[in-house]
């Protein structure tokens, strides 16, 4: 199995637990990997033959931007099920941080994987 990756996805979305975060956008930003054969479109260079990332970021673009949700946690849960289910991927990873909630650190979030994780040789993700 190979891995099709989509990396710092920035997405303007209302998103955190307090009143005020209820009022505005704020940035998340995902990294998101993706368990697809690859073989076919490579062999045959052809696009319908893999997952589009482009098809994938509009979407989640789409989707995040529409959304209110509360925690960062209920968010990663709900994009790894649109991606399995609407892309028909058996297994995805994914991170999503929301870089200005700590002033001190450069980054905080979430790092979940959903499926049964491919076997590739020498993947670090």
């Amino acid at each position: 199995m190979d891995i099709v990756y989509i990396r710092q996805l920035k997405i303007e979305t209302v998103i955190g637990i307090f009143d005020w975060e209820r009022k505005i956008k704020q940035t998340v930003c995902l990294d998101l990997d993706m368990a697809v054969d690859i073989a076919k479109a490579a062999a045959g260079e052809d696009i319908d033959s893999t997952i589009s990332y482009k098809t994938v970021s509009d979407r989640l673009l789409e989707y995040i931007g529409k959304s209110e949700f509360l925690l960062v946690e209920t968010m990663a849960q709900e994009v790894a099920n649109l991606v399995r289910e609407e892309f028909s991927i058996s297994w995805v990873r994914l991170r999503v941080g929301k870089p200005d909630a700590i002033a001190q650190a450069s980054d905080v979030g979430v790092l979940i994987e959903r499926g049964l994780r491919p076997t590739i040789a020498n993947y670090s993700g």
